[in-house]
């Protein structure tokens, strides 16, 4: 390949989770290998799975995905501006990685002005840095409640003035009704700029579809330039949606509730794929029978809204099953909004959070923790010290909280991070919390928290390689893609 002819090119959905975020990553890593200097971008994302950058900001996991992909270090740039949510109508405002406000969506839709200026403001800069520019939308362009100001699907492809390619889910099937019903709902110049038509997550017999691509492009006039299979087992960091988890029959238990304002779910990726773990979610309503016996492990995940959460748990009965679980020798591990939850008590004087208030904790470890209006965000290395069996074994991630913790039990620490001492532990050895992100990436660390946990396994994870070969994968089948994509351009 002498060069990708599009400097910017935009990948856009029928729906979401259609595969807009996976569809780019393919592109990223193939161009990648073609040599070409490329970037990911998504002009506007709303996740509550966030990653760290090196400039010291917060993005979309998708957009760090992407740029994993792409062989560049993921930059605020790339994400522009995020939201996340914090309750059924508001949500925390970050723009260029930074938060900027706390948000209803009445008042940001009159923000998204400024926002759109924020939007184009860094895609001028990766313009002038890479060579070709990948970006992802949102949602569906076809959401015409959101047309007005729009800054992340066609309203941003009109300003840039880019080519768009559309992306529907075969597997949830009406695959021909979402492309054809997303073209009716849009204006006859961004029907123009849709060059071509990607199905997702095929799996049968090609010739059996074959009748409906051709009636699609008699009646579109527009090509359909890929059908990518169904991939099974791929490793990838998900942006927003809990990933499936494989339930394994008498394995190691690990339960996770899935708390309605759940954060960073993808700390658990390693634990899906260990082959001697059984993961599972608990969701509103779920029956929790037998916590107190067939859990090996529980784990509080992080949190957007740390006391509304831990007011959930409460009605659901959680400090109840969490207390018996523990009388029955099982351990519980807190990450980040967990870790918060697992103290005396969660003060937020300020509203960081919703009303000011001080909300009484689980009582598990002997700390306080003050919610303030700064967010640390912060990639971290360091080593395990929560077990003398452990200590030595590598452990890195990153931390992404608003809030500062105190008390006794941080005297004895699950980490030494960067020289310090970080996160706690119970005097009985049976509660783990800590503010890292990630802490079952590297597989030393993994074994070493799953021993502590109770499982002594000869099996581990390696999270980067496994990332590694499922970005690698999905390359390797959306090479017709990058092709026709070419064609296009010759014709």
């Amino acid at each position: 390949m002498t060069g990708f002819p599009y400097s910017t090119l935009m990948i856009q959905g029928t729906t979401s989770d259609a595969g807009k975020s996976t569809v780019v990553a393919a592109l990223c890593r193939l161009l990648r290998r073609a040599g070409v200097k490329v970037a990911p971008f998504k002009p506007q994302n709303m996740a509550l799975n966030s990653a760290v950058t090196q400039d010291g900001g917060e993005i979309g996991r998708a957009q760090a995905l992407q740029a994993i992909a792409a062989g560049v270090e993921p930059h605020t740039d790339f994400n522009p501006v995020l939201l996340k949510p914090s309750s059924d109508t508001g949500a925390q405002v970050i723009i260029h990685g930074r938060v900027r406000a706390e948000m209803n969506a009445r008042d940001y839709h009159q923000y998204k002005t400024v926002a759109m200026a924020a939007v184009l403001e860094s895609h001028a800069r990766l313009r002038a840095q890479y060579e070709a520019i990948v970006v992802e939308g949102a949602g569906s362009p076809a959401e015409i409640n959101l047309r007005d100001r729009d800054i992340a699907n066609m309203g941003f492809a009109e300003a840039v003035d880019c080519p768009v390619v559309l992306v529907a889910d075969i597997d949830r099937g009406g695959v021909f009704a979402h492309f054809v019903g997303t073209l009716a709902c849009l204006s006859e110049s961004e029907r123009q700029r849709i060059v071509g038509f990607v199905i997702n997550r095929f799996r049968g017999d090609i010739k059996l579809l074959e009748p409906g691509l051709e009636w699609l492009e008699r009646e579109t006039g527009k090509p359909v330039l890929a059908v990518l299979p169904y991939l099974h087992g791929l490793y990838l960091d998900a942006e927003d949606a809990v990933q499936g988890v494989t339930r394994r029959e008498g394995k190691f238990r690990v339960v996770v509730p899935s708390t309605p304002r759940m954060s960073n779910h993808t700390d658990f990726d390693p634990l899906r794929f260990h082959p001697d773990v059984d993961l599972r979610f608990v969701r509103e309503g779920e029956p929790r029978v037998g916590l107190g016996i067939g859990a090996d492990l529980i784990i509080l995940p992080g949190s957007k809204n740390t006391r509304a959460d831990l007011a959930w748990l409460k009605q659901q009965g959680w400090s109840d099953a969490i207390r018996r679980h523990l009388r029955y020798g099982g351990k519980v591990i807190g990450i980040c909004g967990g870790f918060q939850m697992l103290g005396r008590f969660v003060d937020d004087p300020l509203g960081v959070e919703g009303a000011a208030g001080r909300s009484e904790a689980l009582g598990l470890l002997d700390l306080q923790t003050t919610l303030t209006g700064e967010k640390r965000l912060v990639q971290v290395c360091g080593c395990c010290v929560f077990d003398p069996a452990s200590e030595g074994a590598a452990v890195g991630g990153y931390e992404i909280h608003m809030g500062v913790s105190n008390g006794a039990a941080l005297s004895r620490p699950a980490f030494e991070i960067d020289g310090r001492a970080e996160g706690a532990c119970s005097d009985d050895g049976q509660v783990l919390g800590s503010y890292l992100h990630g802490m079952f990436d590297n597989a030393s660390a993994c074994a070493a928290l799953l021993r502590w946990a109770g499982l002594d396994s000869e099996h581990a994870v390696d999270a980067a390689a496994l990332r590694e070969a499922s970005l690698d994968r999905i390359a390797d089948v959306s090479a017709p893609l990058l092709e026709r994509l070419m064609d296009l351009k010759r014709q």
